[in-house]
């Protein structure tokens, strides 16, 4: 993907993520982990992704940062990703907001990347319990799983 993204570190063997937003609340910390789902198969692994607690140094998914870069962001998620995908393989990722005004603006950011997103990713949404090829701007889903083609 060639979308204007931060740069970060990786840790944990490719399991961990971080890097800094930086805009009008000055630099947020922000992190990104991917955890396997147990007794799944084949695999999926869990994408959690939020602001790094300074004082904790855990992972905070409920705070609202607001700090104007939403869409470098969420394509530097979307480099982990692929990231991720080199070196463990091309594993399902399941990714939800914390809340459903979260899980929706993350669908917000697929669809407004859906053209980059979509040549390397197969993006499903989870409507009414059950997985459909994600549609950009056609219904509210609840999660997504992705795929690298």
């Amino acid at each position: 993907m060639n979308l204007e993204r931060y740069q970060y570190l990786n840790s944990n063997d490719y399991h961990d993520y971080e890097f800094w937003s930086e805009g009008p609340k000055g630099r947020i910390r922000k992190m990104v982990t991917f955890s396997r789902i147990p007794n799944t198969d084949p695999a999926i692994y869990n994408l959690a992704f939020g602001d790094l607690n300074s004082i904790t140094g855990e992972l905070d998914d409920t705070v609202i940062s607001n700090n104007e870069d939403r869409q470098i962001v969420l394509a530097t998620v979307a480099n982990t990703i692929a990231e991720f995908c080199d070196r463990h393989g091309n594993h399902y990722i399941y990714a939800k907001g914390s809340t459903a005004s979260r899980t929706r603006l993350y669908q917000m950011g697929i669809t407004s990347l859906w053209e980059e997103i979509s040549m390397d990713f197969e993006v499903y949404g989870l409507k009414d319990d059950d997985w459909k090829e994600f549609a950009p701007n056609s219904f509210n889903y609840g999660g997504f799983l992705v795929k690298r083609k």
